[in-house]
Parts: C-alpha cells; structure tokens; sequence
C-alpha cells in the first residue's frame, strides 16, 4: 500500500473513530509499526490529526477539506470513468477553464493529446498540462491554498472576468440537492462561480461519495450545471429529481444519459 493509500486509510478511520491505535492502524494498513508513525507524524504536521501515546487522534472538523494527497486516493476507479466521461463531451478546438480537484486532474492527464486552449485553476493541472503539444495554456493569476494547489483570491478572479469559455469543467467537493454544489473554501467556491458565469456551459464533476453532502461555502444550487457526470454509486432517485429538473445526468460506463 502506497503512503498515499495508507494515509487515506488513517483519515477515513478517525472520522468513524475518536482515536485509533499504532497497532490498528498496522492492522488495516498491512505497514510495519515505524511506517505508521511516520504516517502519523506526517498527517500531524499538516494539522489532520493530533499525536498521543500509541497512536492518534483527530485534529480535523467535518467540515475540513482533506490533503490533496489524500484525496487522490479516495474513489480512484470512479474518478477517471468520470474523468473518461467528461473528456469526450469536450471538442478539439474549444476553449476550456478546468477547476482545481482530483477529478479535474484526471481530466487533465485526458487531454494532453487534444487540441483546445485550456485554462487550469490549480497548479496540478497547469502542471500537469504544460508540455501538451496540442494545449494552448492560459496561465491565471492568483494565490496557491497551501496544501490544496488550487488558485483564488482576487487575481484569479480577475482572469476569469477578462475571458469567455465555451466549457467550465468543475469539480466541486459536495453536492446535495437541498445545498447545491458546495466547496469547503470560501475563496475556491468564489472561483468556481465565477468560472460558471464566464462559460456557455458546464460540467460538474461529482462522484458517488460527493452526493447527499454539503461543505462550508456555497457556489451554486443543484440544478445550475448544464451536465452533471457521476458513477454508478449516486442516489438513483436524485438522479431522477434531477432529471426532472431538466438537468442532465451521465452515469459514467453507462450508455445512457437522464
């Protein structure tokens, strides 16, 4: 199990536990002792959890968002079908603002063989896109989250007002029907909004364990996105209410479309 993974593990087991164990945490991870407290002592510098004698606990509030390391473990499979999915509803030529996320790196990593102009709102994906024969890059300005790589604040802004995309791609980090597409900074959600007002139409990205869930800064209600791609795991009924309101919902690895 990559560190990655194992961290994932740890993170996952202290939001259903108030404190876990070395030896647990060995346990479920199949990692030696002193590969675990190194898990555990890395997770502490970045403020996820607190160290105690033989082992940890949380030092992160519901309503925090996760390391990007973290992240990128989490529904992997799910994430590049959605990945796979949007890729093909985005036409060479075009001109695409491709959110901040795991899911939009996915995207990313799909498209360096097209031919579009793309501009990323995080340095994974700029990074990620940087040398793609076919990408003509529009670079945005803006201030990094420490620890998430996505790019906000008034710069970033700025760029986005200044253009007009045919396609916003956007990945936000919770979706409910009752609170919308949600983001758990109030800077990235700002971002995200803005990159919805400046393109003819979107793309959300929302995988199965995103659904029925909601974080801290509103971007937009439930039925703002043109096209929403998710993976089998989202609430069948939802999907339906969403349908209803005139929303179109692909599951991705299936032919159909709500």
């Amino acid at each position: 199990m990559k560190s990655a993974e194992r961290q994932r593990v740890i993170v996952e087991r202290l939001r259903g536990a108030p404190r876990v164990g070395v030896g647990e945490l060995v346990e479920l991870t199949g990692a030696s002792d002193m590969t675990v407290r190194r898990d555990l002592d890395f997770l502490a510098a970045q403020g996820v959890l607190k160290r105690v004698h033989g082992g940890a606990i949380s030092a992160m509030p519901a309503g925090v968002e996760p390391p990007f390391a973290v992240r990128s473990t989490a529904a992997v499979e799910a994430k590049q079908a959605i990945a796979e999915a949007a890729v093909e509803q985005l036409r060479d030529g075009e001109t695409i603002v491709l959110d901040s996320g795991t899911t939009a790196l996915e995207v990313a990593r799909r498209l360096r063989h097209r031919t579009m102009t793309v501009m990323p709102l995080s340095l994974q994906v700029a990074q990620e896109l940087i040398d793609a024969p076919g990408i003509r890059l529009l670079l945005p300005g803006g201030e990094p989250r420490q620890g998430q790589q996505a790019l906000v604040g008034p710069l970033t802004l700025a760029s986005l007002r200044a253009l007009r995309f045919d396609v916003a791609v956007l990945s936000p980090c919770a979706f409910s029907l009752d609170a919308g597409l949600t983001a758990f900074d109030l800077g990235d959600a700002e971002v995200k909004l803005q990159a919805l007002a400046v393109a003819t139409r979107s793309i959300a990205l929302v995988d199965g364990a995103k659904w029925d869930r909601a974080a801290l800064a509103y971007i937009c209600p439930a039925d703002r996105p043109d096209l929403i791609i998710t993976d089998p795991t989202a609430p069948v009924d939802e999907r339906a209410a969403l349908a209803e309101r005139g929303v179109l919902v692909r599951v991705a690895g299936e032919d159909t479309v709500s």
